[in-house]
């Protein structure tokens, strides 16, 4: 008798399995966790995040600190642009991954649910966006910059409305538009 290994059908199908388990497992780890004032703060930290508001109080205040602080705002903001084109219109029709269903009713810590699908965050995307874009014309921004992307990331997680794995594929692509359009403005 010859052992056979397995088809690649199957080692995909396993690995994806193992890593939906995980990620569901994440979110209810992360759902079980939180007090009422990290609740109202991330709540609010994912609220602003909302249609990129947040970003783009930040553009403002960078635009007024001179010549270089405008042509970063200007270059997050592109960089918004284009990482909201390339997720919501390409990734987000390919994988139509349903959001994570909320165990109960909090209105202290969820957000509105999006009617949009869930894999992969828009809002992680458009945070990481803007932080690499920026940080790329502003070094001293970075660090800053990319906590509070880490953070509103994270928000969407603890507000009930993402997948772990949908947070770090958004920011994974968001650092990468981010970087592409910093190349393409310094050309």
């Amino acid at each position: 008798m010859q052992d056979r290994a397995p088809s690649a059908a199957v080692v995909s199908g396993t690995i994806k399995g193992m890593i939906a388990d995980t990620d569901q497992e994440l979110y209810e780890a992360i759902a079980a966790a939180g007090s009422p004032r990290v609740d109202a703060a991330l709540r609010g930290l994912s609220t602003a995040a909302n249609y990129s508001r947040l970003w783009m109080a930040s553009a403002a205040v960078l635009a007024l600190t001179g010549p270089t602080g405008r042509r970063a705002a200007v270059t997050g903001m592109l960089a918004i642009g284009v990482s909201s084109a390339v997720v919501n219109q390409g990734f987000k029709r390919m994988f139509r991954r349903e959001r994570p269903t909320r165990v109960e009713r909090d209105d202290n810590r969820h957000v509105r649910m999006p009617a949009s699908t869930s894999f992969p965050s828009g809002h992680s995307a458009s945070a990481f966006a803007f932080a690499q874009a920026v940080s790329a014309t502003m070094p001293w921004t970075g660090a800053g910059l990319r906590a509070v992307a880490f953070a509103v990331a994270y928000s969407r997680v603890h507000t009930g409305v993402h997948y772990p794995l949908d947070v770090v594929v958004g920011g994974l692509i968001g650092t990468a538009v981010g970087q592409a359009t910093v190349d393409v403005m310094s050309r």
